[in-house]
Order: C-alpha cells, then structure tokens, then sequence
C-alpha cells in the first residue's frame, strides 16, 4: 500500500479516535459535545502535532454545515420560512448592521487599524458560527422553541449578507473596483440561480424521488439525496452565494414532499460525522504561536468583541419583543464569529486590505471566540428568571410530532386512519411503498415515504412526541422488528399494533403491546352476522351471538397466553348449536306416551 493512503486512514482513524474520546467526556462534565470535538482537533494538531494541515481537513469538513442547513431547511414549509420574514430581514439586518457598526468603531477608537481594515474586521465579526450555534440548540433539544427560531433567522440573513460583504472588500481593496452595474448583474444572477431551485424544488425533485423510491434500492435513496445537496451546495457557491445556503433551499424547497423525513435520516449520519470534523478542524487549526505572541491583546480583544456582539444582540431582541430569558440566550448563542469570517479575512488579505499576521490574528480571535461560546451559553443560565421553564413552539412540521404515528399503510392501516382523522386527531403516517404513497397523496392523505424498521426514521417522524404508535404494517417479520425496535429505545410509548394472525397475536401479547387486533376478526364477525340475518335470524339474535363469539374469542386468547395455542378448544362452536330443553327427554315407551298425553292436553 501507498504512502498517501496509509496516511489518510491513519489521520481519519485519529480524529476518529479523538472524537470518540473527547465527546463523551465533555458531555459528561456537561460542558458540550462542541468543546470536546474543539479540545480533541487541538491536541491532535497544535499540541501533539499528530496530524498538520487543518485547511485541507476543513474544506472537506465544512460539508457538514451544508448537510446541516439542508435538514434545517426540510424542516421548514416555505409557509414557515414567511411567517419568519421579520426576524431575518428585520433582526437579522439590524444585527449585522449594529454589530459590524459597534466591532468597527471599537477596532479605530483603540486605532488597531485604517478605516477600511477596520470595516472588513468589523462586519466579519459581526456573522456567527452557524455550526457551533445550531449545534447547542440541537443539544438542548431548542431549535423549535420561540428562542431558537429567531436565533436561526439571525444566522440566516448573516448567510445572506456574505454576498454584499465580499462585494463591499472588492470595493475597499487595493485591487480594481467593479465594473458599473456588474455587481447588479451578481445579484441578478444569484437571484435566477434562486428561482432555477425554487423551480426544481417544486416541479422536478418530487418526480425524481419518486422514481428512485420504486426500484426499491436503498442505496440509490441515499445517492440520491447526496446528489441533491452537493448540486444545490455547487449551484448556489457558483454565483457567489454560500453552499450552506443553496443546501438550505434545497430542504425547504422538499419540506413538502412525502420523502422528507426520509431524506433526513439519509443525511443525518453523514451531517453528524462532518459536523464533528468541522469542530475538531478548527481545534486543528489553531495558532498557539500566534496566540503566545499576542496573548495580552487577545486576553482583551476577545471578551471585549464577545461583550459587545452580546449586548447588542441582546439589546436588538428586546426591542423585537423578546423577553429578557429568551434575549439572554440568544446573546450567549451568538457572541462569537462565525466561519465565514475565515473567508472574508482570507479575501481580504488578497485584496491587500489585511497583512498574512492580521489575517492570523483576527482567525485566531474567531476560533478562541468559538471555543468560548459553549461556556458562556452554560453559564449565561445564571442570568435567567425562569431557570427550569422550557417553552416549544406548535411545531408545524406537515404532521411529524402529532399525537398518532402510524407506520405502514395498508388497508388495515387505511381505514383505522380514517377513524382517527375524522376525531380530529393528527396522524403522521410513514410507509416503504411509493406507488402507495403517491394513490394516498391523491386522496388527500399525508404520508411520508420510509423505513419504519429504522431508529432515525422513527425519530425523524416524530416518535417521542407521539402519544399512541400505530403499527399497521402487513408482514408479521417487519411488525416484529417494529415492535422490538420502539419497546427497546421507546418503552414509554403506547403500543398498538395489527397482528398476522391468532399465534402472532399471542407474540405480540408476550412482548406487552398495549393493543392488538387481527385484521379479519371484526370483518368475519360482521360477515357471519350479516350472513346469518339474511338466512333469517333476527337482528337482535345475530347481534347476541357475534357478541358471544367476539367474548368466547378474547377469553381463548387469555387461556391460550398461558397454556399454548392448542389450549381452550372446548370454547369453538364447530357444530350447530340446538337450544338445551328445559326438561330432558325420556327415553322409550315412557318418552312416546308422554309426549301423546301432551299433544291430547294441549288439543
């Protein structure tokens, strides 16, 4: 074997490694998965100095910034996305105009450098870390709460705003300025590239899917859903917006589609593991020597640039009508630069607007500024009112989280769902089969396309949040695992299941599911009634007698649990039943003059 391969496995086994050490420890001292992966890229790279060049390993891992927008973006209906305008363009603006503005005047009031150093420094600043910002949210299970959606309506705009800021270091540098009008024709292009993916979104992705979901090649799913997101990432990097941002339409434009949450737990294994290396890249990347010779200014410039990001963050929430908690969490999620500000520090070298040594510096305050980030939203619990309050949004997620998962569509399923939606009930429904999906879509149902045998999948549905799990799938084997699977990672939930057929009604009853019903109990019983009323029985007769099966049933079950299937055959009625007289007869000579006397007596 090579050189170059053996080193590359040798590094992805060290960050494997690091990862899988440093993680669990940090969240034991619950100081945040963040910080571990940050400590774990330091040691390796800096420290030990086991593996160099953080920039090749950061170019690859900030795939899993895309990957996460993208499934932030699946989880957002463009209805959503609307009723969010005002925090993006309003606070969103506001943030970035505020805190570029107050970072800018801080770097010439202490005279750190010329005015045009000093805007580029400032407004760089000003963007956040999407990564390290979303990922606390997630840890804290908040990205719906009232605090987080605005929170992540900051950082969408700042995603925006790095199109006019690279513009605007064009315009400052050394280097000509643009053409008249071109940076209208930047914005026109991006602006078509948008409506390019608006389009595919609606009237191409869907098809697509579809087609892949009939070959049934779980493999293909999952190509296919990687494709989605590195084309639209490319797309949107090629007319000068970032990949993070064309991910994130790509999922907003599926977030209707019946395979979102199938394409979510697609991507969920391939976003944790990049976001991962994403922290411990920056871990890697640090500048320790950078840091010794500027350890006074940085021991300044950090806090302070934390301090002012975070009160006016905190100041522009409560003008925006948040409360004092959520504005205090929002403030300690978003005081640090973000990594878009290695990009515009980087073009601004090459603009001649920065020295390689203040590119340097001002990276090495952004990633101290990172590492610091999950400690200060740990500690800035201090500072609320209302400590152990948690308050969630009304998710509005087509379905996901409501009160009823039903997994597999069948006609079992399809009738019970009918039942439950005319209560007023919500189902979020999941099944494996397109061509079924696309009959139920045509009458008005919402189902998604998945695996219910899957861990994500179910997490991706909702399942933590349901009250009753319905699992109406048709072969016994795939019930089983279903069954196994929730009881094992979900034993709160609510069981109830269809079963195959008596014995697999016994099994299901063994692994204590709260419910279970045979598919054509209820549908016999009402054929034999039916049958026997046409034949002449009374209504009220043949409604005794289904009632009297269905009871003789359910108390064979109860004997049969615990005696074996071959137990309570004496309950079947296998044979016509006479009515028992209320007399018994006599036998012979006696029985024949009785019943003469009876007919004289009664002439």
């Amino acid at each position: 074997m090579s050189t170059a391969p053996t080193l590359l496995f040798t590094e992805a086994l060290v960050l494997l490694g690091g990862a899988v050490v440093a993680a669990p420890i940090f969240r034991k001292l619950s100081l945040g998965t963040v910080l571990g992966y940050l400590a774990a890229g330091a040691v390796i790279g800096p420290l030990a100095h086991i593996i160099t060049g953080a920039e090749e390993i950061l170019s690859v891992a900030e795939l899993g910034i895309v990957f996460l927008l993208f499934v932030i973006g699946l989880e957002l209906k463009p209805s959503t996305l609307w009723k969010m305008r005002a925090d993006i363009f309003g606070l969103g603006t506001a943030q970035v105009l505020v805190g570029g503005a107050l970072l800018t005047g801080a770097a010439l009031a202490f005279n750190l450098m010329d005015w045009r150093a000093a805007v580029v420094a400032g407004f760089g600043l000003s963007l956040s870390s999407t990564a390290f910002a979303l990922q606390i949210l997630n840890d804290r299970s908040d990205m719906n709460s009232r605090y987080g959606q605005r929170t992540f309506s900051v950082l969408l705009f700042q995603d925006l705003a790095i199109v006019p800021l690279l513009a605007l270091i064009s315009i400052l540098g050394a280097q000509a300025a643009p053409a008249p009008g071109s940076l209208w024709i930047d914005i026109g292009v991006a602006v078509a590239a948008t409506l390019a993916m608006i389009f595919a979104g609606r009237y191409v992705l869907n098809p697509l899917f579809q087609i892949m979901a009939r070959t049934g090649a779980r493999e293909v799913m999952i190509a296919a859903a990687l494709f989605i997101v590195l084309g639209s990432a490319m797309l949107m990097q090629a007319v000068g917006l970032s990949m993070a941002m064309g991910a994130f339409l790509a999922g907003v434009m599926l977030a209707e589609s019946s395979y979102r949450h199938e394409l979510e737990a697609d991507i969920e294994p391939f976003r944790g593991i990049l976001q991962a290396l994403f922290f411990m890249a920056v871990g890697l990347s640090v500048q320790f020597d950078v840091i010794l010779d500027n350890l006074w200014l940085l021991a300044a410039a950090v806090p302070l640039i934390m301090l002012i990001k975070a009160g006016s963050i905190y100041g522009l929430c409560r003008l925006a009508g948040s409360d004092h908690d959520d504005a205090i969490r929002i403030a300690a999620i978003l005081p640090q630069g973000g990594e878009f500000g290695f990009v515009l520090f980087t073009t601004a070298v090459s603009a001649g607007l920065f020295s390689s040594a203040t590119a340097s510096l001002m990276i090495s305050i952004v990633t101290l500024t990172m590492a610091l980030t999950p400690v200060v939203a740990a500690l800035s619990s201090r500072l609320l009112t209302r400590r152990d309050q948690h308050e969630e949004l009304d998710e509005d997620f087509d379905g996901a989280g409501s009160d009823v998962l039903m997994i597999g569509f069948s006609r079992f399923g399809q009738i019970a769902a009918q039942v439950l939606l005319a209560s007023g009930r919500d189902v979020t429904i999941i099944d494996d089969s397109a061509d079924r999906i696309r009959q139920a879509a045509s009458f008005g149902f919402r189902i998604y396309f998945g695996d219910g045998t899957r861990l994500d999948m179910l997490r991706a549905a909702g399942i933590e949040k349901a009250k009753v799990v319905a699992i109406c799938t048709q072969k016994r084997e795939v019930t089983d695992r279903i069954v196994d699977l929730v009881a094992a990672e979900f034993p709160q939930a609510r069981l109830f299941v269809r079963s195959y057929d008596r014995i697999h009604s016994l099994s299901l009853r063994a692994r204590n599911v709260e419910y279970e019903l045979r598919e054509t109990v209820e549908s016999g019983l009402t054929f034999g009634r039916k049958t026997i009323e046409a034949l002449g029985v009374a209504e009220d007769m043949a409604a005794d007698i289904e009632a009297d099966i269905r009871r003789r049933d359910e108390e064979r079950l109860r004997i049969q649990a615990v005696e074996g299937i071959r137990a309570g055959s004496h309950m079947l009625y296998n044979r016509p039943v006479q009515p028992e007289p209320l007399v018994k007869p006599k036998r012979g000579h006696d029985a024949e003059r009785d019943e003469v006397k009876e007919r004289d007596d009664a002439a």
